[in-house]
């Protein structure tokens, strides 16, 4: 008997000691081993919860119910774009200062538009198109991984995957190791001459697998039954215009393809989150990110989330669909991280770059104010406006992105003042029917905008790159284009986005008061120990502390 109880204690100590001896290597160490940034494109706050019904339980289900969920997580500027974005989130600082003031915008000088991260110094890495020269040096300031890297001599690991170049890039900042992209002719994985003379090996052997043409022969259709789905019960809803002008839901992907950039339709499928986050995994594998003592960071863009949202609208089926396989994706990589480091030794957040918007149509059935602003009509109504009164002649040497360049060479040939012609071009802008605000670039420069419409169009406002006159459209107005709904605004359906932290020694916990998309950079700066961002005017989000 007395043999039994003591195999019995025996036993019992045994556990306690192993128990005990788990708890200690669950501890978090001093700083995370590995930091994971997702952002996924274009997705509004209201998805976790429209779709929650749906989602699986490891997923996002899984993040926000043991991480800390900032519920009112906002961006304050006006145009709400992917590079603005991704900027935004790395520098902790709005695009007045980062100066990615948008996706594209003009220069004066050079008479033309630029993209984001257009370099002509530089040259495509992996493809035979060099389109698009990319790198970082139209980022006016660092980011976080920057001001890591450093702060360490170098020694932390920075990549950035993502299917467009700019949020790979932005995302990552000036001293990353590498930023990755999804090559549309080639369907490759491509990069730039800014980081590396040639891919790496493990690189090749991923594109070697051919993995896009194995999609490509696949068929999208539903996962569920269409009642099923929580945008199933549509209220009339259905301008969406799917991606061949039709409203099937089930579509074999080969059959949208384009000839000259054969795989750019995998940006609209489930099959472009696949590829992005067998990638993403990848690089944490052959790169050892996350095995040293120092911090590793790697991005991760989904956007695919995008090109549905803009062609299908947020009230498709096909959204939520997507929406729930990126949420068994996320499941498939939060288990990945938790049995390659341990849930303790990694910290995760994810967030987006912007909303968007209803279709309009849609609002306008419901007898909900809503519209779509033809800037194209506006500005030629606006050029006849300034020939009569001045004289013929360009007076408009661009407009783009809800900002009109004035020709400053013939204003002053005309011996004009061109803050009294920006004046006069704001009070014709402000009659049209969806326009909200006009503001001249002067009152901007010579004003400080505290709230309201007039400072998120200054957060967005650059002196160097953005126009002479911006305007603000009403809530539920998007310019029209060949896209059914759009960001690009500064109301909420484009500015409220999630922001969820997990892992390492974030609890679960929610964050109801106003967090600003700047806080993000300051946050993971504070958490390291190291320098915020070079520019940042965000604030370090104290609860994730507590």
């Amino acid at each position: 008997m007395t043999s039994r109880l003591t195999l019995l204690f025996s036993l019992l100590l045994l556990c306690t000691l192993f128990t005990h001896a788990q708890k200690r290597k669950e501890i978090p160490p001093e700083n995370p081993k590995l930091i994971v940034g997702i952002v996924i494109e274009d997705m509004r706050y209201d998805y976790l919860y429209r779709f929650w019904d749906n989602f699986g339980e490891e997923g996002f289900k899984k993040l926000i119910g043991e991480g800390t969920l900032c519920k009112n997580a906002k961006y304050n500027y006006l145009l709400t774009q992917t590079a603005p974005g991704f900027a935004t989130i790395a520098t902790g600082c709005e695009p007045a200062v980062h100066g990615i003031v948008a996706d594209r915008w003009y220069q004066r000088l050079q008479n033309n538009r630029t993209y984001a991260v257009f370099d002509e110094k530089q040259h495509s890495i992996g493809s035979k198109y060099d389109v698009y020269p990319n790198s970082p040096v139209n980022l006016l300031t660092t980011t976080f991984t920057d001001e890591l890297k450093l702060f360490n001599n170098g020694r932390s690991k920075v990549i950035g995957v993502s299917f467009k170049p700019e949020a790979a890039i932005l995302s990552t900042g000036h001293l990353a190791n590498a930023a990755y992209w999804f090559d549309d002719a080639s369907g490759n994985w491509v990069s730039s001459s800014y980081y590396m003379d040639s891919l790496p090996g493990w690189v090749n052997e991923f594109n070697t697998k051919k993995f896009p043409d194995i999609y490509l022969e696949h068929e999208w259709s539903p996962l569920l039954a269409l009642e099923n789905y929580s945008n199933g019960a549509k209220l009339g809803l259905s301008k969406e215009i799917g991606f061949s002008e039709n409203n099937k839901f089930a579509k074999r992907i080969s059959s949208l393809v384009k000839k000259d950039l054969p795989y750019s339709v995998l940006k609209a499928t489930p099959f472009g989150l696949t590829l992005t986050k067998d990638f993403a995994v990848s690089a944490i594998i052959h790169e050892a990110l996350g095995t040293d003592e120092y911090t590793d960071f790697l991005s991760i863009g989904f956007a695919s989330t995008s090109r549905v949202s803009e062609s299908c609208g947020p009230n498709s089926v096909e959204l939520e669909d997507l929406y729930l396989r990126l949420d068994a994706e996320l499941a498939h990589f939060l288990q990945f991280l938790d049995e390659q480091f341990g849930k303790h030794n990694i910290l995760v957040y994810l967030t987006s770059d912007h909303g968007t918007s209803y279709i309009p149509q849609d609002l306008q059935a419901l007898n909900i104010p809503s519209g779509e602003f033809n800037a194209e009509r506006a500005v030629m109504l606006l050029g006849t406006y300034l020939n009569a009164l001045y004289d013929k002649g360009k007076w408009i040497a661009e407009y783009h992105n809800k900002q009109i360049y004035l020709n400053h060479r013939l204003i002053e040939d005309a011996k004009l003042n061109i803050s009294d012609v920006q004046q006069v071009v704001s009070q014709f802008m402000i009659q049209f029917s969806g326009v909200a605000n006009a503001i001249t670039a002067t009152t901007l420069e010579q004003t400080n905008f505290s709230n309201g419409a007039f400072a998120a169009m200054q957060n967005s406002f650059n002196q160097k790159r953005s126009g002479d006159v911006v305007i603000n459209l009403e809530p539920g107005w998007i310019e029209k284009g060949s896209y059914v709904s759009s960001a690009n605004s500064a109301n909420n359906y484009d500015t409220h986005v999630p922001l969820i932290w997990y892992g390492w020694k974030i609890k679960r916990d929610r964050v109801s008061r106003s967090v600003n998309m700047q806080d993000i950079a300051p946050t993971l700066s504070n958490f390291l120990n190291i320098p915020f961002p070079n520019g940042a005017t965000g604030s370090v989000i104290e609860e994730l502390e507590e």
